[in-house]
């Protein structure tokens, strides 16, 4: 579908791969509302844009507060009169091991990666079934399949993610509202920390650009479709790991032992 004039409403904009969709969709003519949580990067995310000639409003706002998504989805369509499309991108990480996380921690991992999307999208819901028109898109991870050591609140969050997107999915058949998952494999960005990235390059994972997620973002939302796993093999070892999970489980249990030392490290 083209998505001139479209209106999309966009997470986690001052991120990698919240702006990167940005920008894009903004140069197809799409009417952006980005949500950001600080004020000073969505005013210079917002005067980038529009220096680009793209169409944006700025709303400011912490998804893992109570109400929020509620109150910002109500602005969204008294500034610009409709949502098209959502698009959650905001997400936060824990890397380190599971007996060192805390309570809060774990708490602010679900409210952000789970809770909000799920309150965003319901908040949406109303007035895209009222329209018979919409379509929801949630950015997963490859690790909301294949639970990884020392990113288990991480991985929890982004599989119930993508339980609820599937649910969804199938809950709004026909009603002309459509739902899609997308899982990206290990990205470049500012979220994974130098522990992160350096234990990635250690374990020769495959490491995207946020541009090149965005593009099969935007892709995903101009042609619909349900999941969208991103990269082989890792596209490859979600289905083995969905039929064979023994199999992946001994795979990763060999890597922990260098894993350990940037987990340790994280955790100072």
């Amino acid at each position: 579908m083209s998505l001139h004039e479209h209106v999309i409403m966009i997470t986690g904009a001052s991120g990698g791969i919240g702006n990167a969709v940005a920008r894009q969709l903004g140069g197809m003519g799409a009417t952006l509302i980005l949500v950001h949580r600080d004020p000073l990067k969505a005013e210079r995310v917002g005067a980038e844009l529009k220096a680009v000639g793209t169409r944006v409003s700025s709303l400011i706002g912490d998804l893992a507060e109570a109400g929020v998504p509620q109150r910002l989805v109500r602005q969204a369509i008294a500034a610009r009169g409709r949502i098209d499309v959502l698009v959650n991108c905001a997400g936060i990480q824990n890397f380190g091991f599971a007996a060192e996380e805390s309570a809060s921690q774990t708490a602010r991992l679900f409210e952000t990666n789970t809770v909000a999307p799920i309150a965003l999208a319901n908040a949406v819901l109303p007035h895209m079934l009222q329209r018979r028109s919409g379509h929801i898109l949630n950015l997963g991870s490859i690790f909301g399949s294949i639970g990884f050591p020392c990113f288990a609140s991480y991985s929890a969050s982004k599989f119930a993610l993508r339980g609820y997107s599937e649910a969804l999915r199938r809950e709004l058949a026909g009603s002309g509202v459509s739902v899609t998952y997308v899982a990206p494999r290990f990205t470049r960005t500012a979220m994974n920390g130098s522990a992160v990235t350096r234990m990635a390059s250690d374990l020769k994972m495959n490491q995207d650009e946020p541009a090149m997620v965005a593009r099969r973002v935007v892709a995903a939302i101009r042609r619909g479709g349900r999941d969208h796993y991103l990269g082989w093999p890792e596209s490859l070892f979600v289905r083995i790991n969905s039929l064979l999970p023994r199999l992946v489980d001994r795979s990763l249990m060999k890597q922990v032992d260098q894993i350990r030392p940037y987990a340790v490290e994280a955790s100072q």
